[in-house]
């Protein structure tokens, strides 16, 4: 695995707090968020589809911009990990979050969150990853996709489960 320099790492966190402070101004309002829904379903399974489609607008748009950067940095990506990037989010969709919850949970990093109690929204947070792969299992999914679903902010080991939470972290 690749040893990053101090510098380089504090410009990573750099640019994926700006990512998470982008998403967190166009995440105000559902209305706002304008997903590209019909590319992404062509990109997935019905099943996934399905999944995918129930996500909150806000999400899914977020889902195609990570996926979108995916793809350029990597246009020979898999179908799986397309389709991971396109729903790595969809455990969110468990639990409604009001705006002032999608805030204050989108500026509480997943380690933090995983280490505080399992309630409510931030309970969700905390257990999203996982909350995706049960429903993409549960829908007919892929079982790849399930997996990297469940993976993306615990990717040791897996190296296209990094990418995607690379990816997810610059958005």
């Amino acid at each position: 695995m690749r040893r990053f320099s101090i510098s380089d790492r504090l410009r990573r966190r750099g640019q994926g707090y700006a990512g998470k402070v982008r998403r967190l101004v166009r995440s105000v309002r559902e209305t706002d968020a304008h997903p590209d829904d019909r590319w992404a379903t062509s990109l997935l399974t019905p099943a996934e589809a399905r999944v995918y489609l129930g996500m909150d607008a806000r999400d899914r748009e977020h889902a195609c911009r990570v996926t979108r950067h995916l793809l350029r940095g990597h246009p020979q990506a898999g179908a799986e990990l397309v389709a991971a990037a396109l729903l790595h989010d969809s455990g969110k969709s468990v639990r409604p979050y009001r705006v002032w919850e999608r805030v204050l949970i989108g500026l509480v990093p997943q380690r933090l969150a995983a280490l505080l109690p399992p309630v409510g929204a931030l309970g969700v947070r905390a257990a999203h990853p996982e909350l995706g792969a049960q429903l993409l299992a549960h829908a007919g999914g892929r079982p790849r996709v399930a997996q990297l679903v469940a993976r993306h902010h615990a990717s040791v080991g897996d190296p296209e489960a990094a990418l995607l939470h690379h990816y997810d972290e610059l958005e």
